[in-house]
């Protein structure tokens, strides 16, 4: 079922869409089923969790960190995370890069937008993001590098106000490429969309979907 599934996704994205498959939650078996179909972009939220499944798994995975990271949990995913989602305080980001140079590695990275109107979301408002950029700390980091922006929109069944909000976040990460990285080709990833969202996603030019229950089905909760 799994890999039906995964293939059904698959076949509903846009030339260049990358998919992140949200494992969180599901147990390595479910992980492993996707991978024998041909997934290798997996999504977890939780450090260790993540562990756990890394450890398990084939080391040919890119792992995505996907949910909030703590500062003292970074040091555990440092040595292998392909990319981390959720940065959303200048403090993470100077974290991750001490980490990073502990590790010899160069970890990628995405600033998180709050675009939504739920005041429980993570992130940069649009312009503390701006404020932070120009700052210009970052700049000095030698160990991560920001590949782009990530954002949720409102948990709502108001398509026009989910397109909005997507719209406007794909018209700041022009702005925010063109002023802040005019001349970094690897600016170039704007993660947004989930299972209930990521086709209106695509539609405002989300280059990175994380699809979770449409691949994997209900989350099984106790496993954390």
């Amino acid at each position: 079922m799994i890999s039906q599934n995964l293939n059904k996704v698959k076949a509903s994205l846009h030339e260049g869409v990358c998919l992140v498959a949200v494992s969180k939650f599901h147990p390595v078996e479910s992980l492993r089923e996707a991978y024998d179909a041909g997934q290798r972009v997996f999504g977890e939220s939780h450090v260790q969790e993540l562990m756990v499944k890394y450890e398990a798994l084939p080391k040919d995975i890119e792992w995505h960190f996907i949910g909030h990271l703590q500062t003292n949990k970074v040091k555990y995913i440092a040595p292998f995370i392909s990319l981390i989602h959720a940065v959303d305080t200048v403090k993470l980001l100077n974290e991750i890069d001490r980490q990073a140079q502990k590790v010899g590695r160069v970890i990628d990275c995405l600033l998180q937008m709050h675009i939504a109107q739920e005041e429980t979301k993570y992130g940069f408002t649009p312009d503390e993001l701006t404020e932070m950029l120009e700052a210009g700390e970052w700049k000095s980091l030698t160990n991560v590098r920001i590949t782009g922006l990530m954002c949720m929109a409102t948990n709502t069944d108001d398509e026009t106000q989910i397109h909005k909000e997507f719209r406007y976040a794909h018209e700041t990460f022009e702005a925010v490429k063109q002023r802040f990285f005019a001349d970094a080709p690897h600016f170039k990833e704007l993660s947004m969309g989930m299972s209930g969202d990521y086709m209106i996603a695509q539609e405002e030019h989300s280059t990175m979907v994380r699809v979770g229950s449409m691949i994997f089905g209900a989350r099984n909760y106790s496993m954390n």
